[in-house]
């Protein structure tokens, strides 16, 4: 299976490609997270990307509910099996994969089903609250793997949730027709914003946008006071995060800088990926 990962072939390519799509920041990581000899580490990613374009990317409840229903019974049965999927297979190949407990793998999925009929939250805290509840299964599952069952996932799940909050947020645009918005609902009361107002550009809706960044600003400073360890993959993203929503809490169009991102190369880019992996390395061996 690694050497899968090793040549880049197979259907087990196609599901880490998917990944890095969403994430292209992550190609600079998997200089030191070696899938060779992390091949777990790169599928974890790639399974969890999976879950939340299950969760969040199909627009239908129904096919979602069909497609989550079938990982939970992979993941049932994966121990016994060792699994049919591709991420799967490499998961179990490991044995830190049957030292979890099955209702960790399991989590994940049960919040992905539990929300996916959830409306527009009201304010930012429950926006929070409710996010939580995925993010957080797949914190702890994440921490579990790379750092043992004895790290807390707490500092992982708040930065997890913020960085999916952003990720909505950049989608504005496209999502204002789903039940559940971007924005929260005192947020749109608060600008005069209707869903049609979300697709137009407009002040109002760029000051709504900039408010919701001062509070993803707020909670990203506040959680940097958790504690907890971040996986590799984990700082990457919530340090791309960060930097993007000031960037684009400063910009004239905070919705285009939202959608144009941050660069994902360059020294400083290595660099932030090097000092992660430290991190990680220096944490595993204490």
């Amino acid at each position: 299976m690694s050497e899968v990962v090793s040549h880049g072939h197979g259907a087990l390519q196609s599901y880490i490609d998917k990944w890095l799509a969403v994430q292209p920041q992550q190609r600079m990581a998997l200089v030191f997270v070696e899938p060779n000899k992390y091949p777990g580490h790169v599928a974890l990613a790639a399974l969890e990307q999976e879950l939340l374009s299950a969760a969040y990317g199909i627009r239908e409840p129904h096919v979602a509910t069909t497609k989550l229903n079938w990982w939970a019974e992979e993941l049932s049965g994966a121990a016994a099996s060792g699994g049919r999927h591709p991420l799967t297979r490499v998961l179990f190949d490991d044995e830190r994969a049957h030292a979890m407990p099955q209702q960790r793998w399991l989590a994940p999925v049960l919040a992905a089903m539990a929300q996916l009929e959830e409306g527009t939250a009201v304010d930012f805290a429950a926006q929070l609250n409710a996010a939580s509840a995925l993010h957080g299964a797949l914190a702890e599952l994440e921490t579990a793997w790379w750092f043992g069952e004895t790290e807390s996932p707490a500092r992982a799940a708040r930065v997890a949730t913020l960085s999916h909050l952003l990720f909505a947020l950049r989608r504005l645009q496209d999502d204002a027709e789903r039940d559940r918005l971007p924005l929260p609902m005192a947020r749109l009361a608060r600008f005069g914003l209707s869903r049609a107002g979300l697709r137009q550009s407009s002040e109002a809706r760029d000051e709504a946008i900039k408010a919701q960044l001062g509070d993803l600003r707020a909670a990203w400073s506040e959680a940097s006071r958790i504690d907890g360890p971040l996986s590799v993959f984990r700082a990457l993203e919530t340090g791309d995060g960060e930097r993007l929503a000031r960037k684009a809490a400063r910009a004239s169009t905070p919705l285009e800088m939202l959608q144009k991102g941050v660069p994902d190369g360059g020294f400083m880019a290595t660099l932030r990926a090097w000092r992660a992996a430290q991190r990680w390395r220096q944490q595993v061996a204490v």
